[in-house]
């Protein structure tokens, strides 16, 4: 018997596994082996903003880390949906908000072999190596887990982060809705002629968004949104055809393109789960919420779900109390629902906004970009807003470094029986 159990080991579950460890719970987190990248390494990236960064900091991550990620300075958008109106081009500068940067663009691949390290040196932690969970059961006191080895195992709590298609949020007896986009995101990395300055980019298209954010030196990452069949055309290109149709598209904003790295495309939908916990399993990340790569919201948002639900857990176990109780899992949802649900709202609506044929759409959204440019208040408010909600940011997302005192009294250390 553990007090948590988290299932799955991308970013957010391994974020998840070190958070609970971290307020002296002792965590199991059920992994498949760690492979080497092999000749097709993972080479998306996300964009973290500082509140983010933060949490890798407090877990003792960063540091190691930083050299493979590139300092976001600024966020610009260009209307390139050819319209009648015409969107101004916006430039969203983190100075104007008192900061050095937004953030940082971070290479997925690295991050998570940064956070296997820390895991495997984390006290309170243990890395089960694991084909799957198979079968999850939620008990009165308890959720009884069993591999795909046929092991089995408990725990207080379990946090599923076992993505969009989660078993665990199956078991748990929450419902999810899901809303094909009929749009996939095609992404490499390449290098280019003229220096980015920290800036990504986006061009607003009719098809969805191309994205280009910086990455170290004369780097840059690519997310292309396109319909399917276009999306299929582009992966079926040699690299010199890709580049020069690449470059097109950018308008020479990047100058000469060269260097593509391995190609791989991501249906887009949109994903929400009905309930953020119940039955002592807690949602986290794509297991709870889902949505198109607009604005950098996914990741960011994966993270404030593993941040808040730290606090409370650490600060229920510090009190003595269940960990994994029916009222911690309303709390958790009270304070993340509306987070999510408005971040999915507003990247749906952006999205939409640009596949819309309707020309009062694409009025009002001219007149709010012309509004966002024009009025430097409403410009920071929309900052701000789109890297944290309006309120207290939790322990973890804090600048201070943490000890585990922050989440309340400490919590003596506890032998871990599996």
């Amino acid at each position: 018997m553990t007090d948590v159990a988290v299932i799955g080991a991308g970013p957010a579950g391994l974020c998840a596994a070190l958070a609970m460890a971290q307020c002296g719970l002792p965590t199991a987190i059920i992994a498949a082996p760690h492979r080497p990248a092999g000749d097709r390494p993972d080479t998306r990236t996300a964009a973290l903003f500082n509140p983010s960064i933060n949490l890798l900091k407090n877990l003792g991550v960063w540091e190691n880390y930083a050299e493979a990620c590139a300092p976001l300075t600024g966020i610009r958008l260009i209307d390139d949906t050819g319209g009648l109106f015409r969107a101004p081009q916006v430039t969203f500068n983190a100075t104007e908000i008192g900061s050095a940067q937004f953030g940082y663009n971070i290479p997925q691949g690295p991050l998570v072999t940064a956070l296997r390290q820390a895991a495997q040196r984390a006290e309170n932690l243990t890395i089960i190596e694991s084909n799957g969970a198979r079968t999850i059961s939620p008990d009165k006191d308890h959720v009884e887990i069993i591999t795909a080895e046929g092991n089995s195992y408990r725990a207080s709590l379990v946090l599923a982060s076992d993505g969009r298609n989660s078993i665990t949020r199956q078991a748990a007896g929450i419902t999810a809705t899901t809303t094909n986009c009929n749009q996939v995101a095609v992404t490499c990395t390449f290098a280019h002629s003229r220096p980015h300055h920290g800036i990504s980019t986006e061009f607003h298209r009719k098809a969805g968004p191309l994205t280009v954010v910086p990455m170290p030196e004369n780097h840059s990452s690519l997310v292309w949104v396109e319909r399917p069949d276009v999306a299929q055309r582009l992966l079926g290109l040699d690299d010199a055809t890709f580049l020069h149709t690449l470059e097109t598209n950018l308008q020479g904003l990047l100058g000469d393109l060269s260097n593509p790295g391995p190609r791989a495309s991501f249906p887009l939908s949109h994903m929400s789960a009905s309930s953020m916990g119940q039955n002592r399993i807690a949602l986290v990340g794509e297991s709870a919420h889902a949505m198109p790569p607009i604005g950098a919201q996914g990741l960011n948002l994966s993270l404030r779900d593993v941040a808040d639900l730290a606090e409370l857990v650490g600060n229920a176990a510090s009190a003595g109390a269940d960990i994994g109780s029916e009222a911690l899992l309303i709390s958790y949802g009270t304070r993340r629902s509306r987070d999510a649900s408005e971040r999915s709202f507003a990247v749906r609506t952006m999205n939409e906004a640009l596949l819309s044929e309707f020309l009062p759409v694409h009025l009002a959204r001219g007149a709010s970009l012309h509004a966002i440019n024009a009025f430097a208040p409403l410009r920071q408010a929309a900052m701000r807003l789109g890297m944290a909600p309006p309120r207290d940011l939790p322990p973890l997302m804090q600048a201070a470094p943490l000890t585990p005192p922050r989440y309340g009294l400490p919590i003596a250390e506890r032998p871990m029986n599996l």
